[in-house]
């Protein structure tokens, strides 16, 4: 293939990756973003392998690094389940990182770049920045990886002094940048090379270990920011014109989609990096303190008569959060939608930004149950409602449909936009227990006079609501 069909074909995958993005914003076009984006991926493919920079002998390689990728790609498409799509998305991240990072040391020991004067700082810029992001988004998207299935707690990791010691670390990275760009044999880059990944890294481990659990999915657009940029100097250092364009659409439309997160919690995108946010765990007094004083009584509902108010509702706004996820409902909520809607019933879901652990989660959950794209709102959407909704019922949250955001003033969730749920004639709150959510802050919903609690497993009590609801 010779270069001018190769920019034709990079035109073509650049254009196609723009519509595949406009197609993502909406679910309702999201598969035909989604096919967008794998044409325009081929052609991007295809065009790089056979294009003039690769060589005949070096494609039999790249096929067979394609075949492994492949392999694993849908092996994990098969076996993963929908709610271990953050997880999987933050190690996807990951892999980015280790990407750039490698093509950025194999750039540096190419024995074939042969570049003097301004040319070869540029290209040992590029290389130097390049590792920079990858290696921060690789060691960052682990952690939250970490975070994202248990292995790691939700509780952030506050060091002392640690902005010092993050401004201490730029410093070191720029001080040996500027030994690396003055070194004269490939052999004296290598150390300060070496240096700034270690320091990299544990920037990285730091950065969203410091990030609490109820930030979670600002931290997974943050990353997917990084993994753009990364991407995007990765493309520099290989005189790729596509892999800047892709890398520069993810990133930026990853920063944009932080800072509607940030948003959606009245929070600014330096605080959520400054961490401390969502502990995972309510505190825990100290010793010799007096005793919690009790926050309110609660009223418990069987799952018989959460089915008779159901019944008798006209309107209902259902609010789903993740232990819904975690519980794997979200099939028997659609089923429960059906039969209400079947008998005359306005049933509704209402969607925060930030529920879930992703951006989207709770979209893509009800996408796959099958749950009508146009019964599918926004909080903005749906909030007015409220005072007229019959019954709203919350499927697992907690810090989204908490009052405190609005009433208290000292709450650490103060100022969050809230789902406000309480407003309802009856609101319904499906929990395990009444354990906080991930700011670590009581709900007083649940102690309101026209909320009841229904307490088990989300899945289990929503199944005999449904047979309640048939009968």
């Amino acid at each position: 293939m010779n270069d001018g069909l190769s920019t034709v074909s990079y035109i073509g995958a650049t254009i196609l990756f723009i519509l595949s993005l406009g197609g993502l914003s909406n679910p309702e076009t999201s598969r035909r973003g989604n096919l967008y984006g794998i044409i325009g991926m081929a052609l991007a493919v295809l065009a790089t392998v056979f294009g003039s920079k690769v060589t005949a002998a070096g494609i039999p390689y790249i096929i067979a690094a394609m075949a492994v990728g492949g392999f694993v790609g849908v092996y994990a498409a098969r076996t993963v389940q929908m709610t271990q799509m953050p997880e999987l998305v933050a190690l996807m991240h990951s892999l980015v990182g280790a990407a750039a990072a490698l093509v950025g040391f194999a750039s540096y020991l190419d024995p074939s770049a042969s570049l003097t004067g301004v040319e070869k700082t540029i290209h040992e810029v590029e290389i130097y920045v390049g590792i920079l992001i990858g290696v921060v988004t690789f060691a960052g998207s682990l952690v939250a990886f970490g975070k994202l299935n248990g292995k790691i707690g939700g509780k952030p990791l506050l060091l002392p002094g640690r902005h010092f010691l993050n401004l201490l670390g730029l410093l070191i990275v720029i001080g040996f940048g500027k030994s690396f760009l003055n070194a004269h044999t490939i052999e004296d880059g290598m150390i300060p090379l070496f240096v700034m990944t270690a320091i990299a890294l544990l920037f990285g481990i730091h950065m969203v270990m410091a990030i609490g659990g109820a930030d979670m999915p600002v931290v997974v657009s943050m990353l997917n920011s990084y993994s753009g940029w990364a991407a995007a100097a990765t493309g520099f250092m290989l005189n790729n014109d596509l892999l800047i364009v892709t890398g520069a659409l993810v990133g930026s439309s990853g920063a944009i989609l932080s800072y509607i997160m940030c948003n959606a919690m009245n929070r600014s995108f330096f605080s959520v990096i400054a961490g401390g946010f969502g502990s995972g765990a309510p505190k825990i007094a100290a010793k010799g303190d007096a005793p919690a004083e009790p926050q309110g009584e609660v009223t418990p509902v069987s799952s018989t008569e959460t089915a008779e108010l159901l019944r008798e509702a006209k309107s209902i706004i259902i609010v789903p959060g993740y232990g819904m996820a975690v519980a794997q409902a979200q099939h028997t909520v659609f089923e429960i939608t059906k039969v209400l809607r079947e008998k005359g019933v306005n049933v509704r879901f209402g969607i925060h930004p930030v529920a879930g652990r992703m951006p989207g989660h709770m979209n893509v959950l009800l996408a796959e149950a099958k749950v009508p794209y146009d019964i599918v709102m926004e909080m903005d959407e749906l909030n007015d409602d409220f005072p007229e909704t019959d019954v709203s019922i919350v499927i697992g949250a907690n810090d989204i449909v908490n009052p405190a955001a609005q009433d208290d003033p000292t709450s650490p969730i103060a100022g969050m936009p809230v789902l406000e749920v309480w407003k309802a004639k009856t609101s319904i709150v499906m929990k395990r227990s009444m354990a906080s959510g991930y700011a670590g802050v009581d709900n007083p919903l649940f102690y309101k006079e026209n909320n009841r609690m229904l307490f088990g497993d989300a899945k289990k009590m929503l199944d005999e609501v449904l047979t309640a609801l048939k009968a």
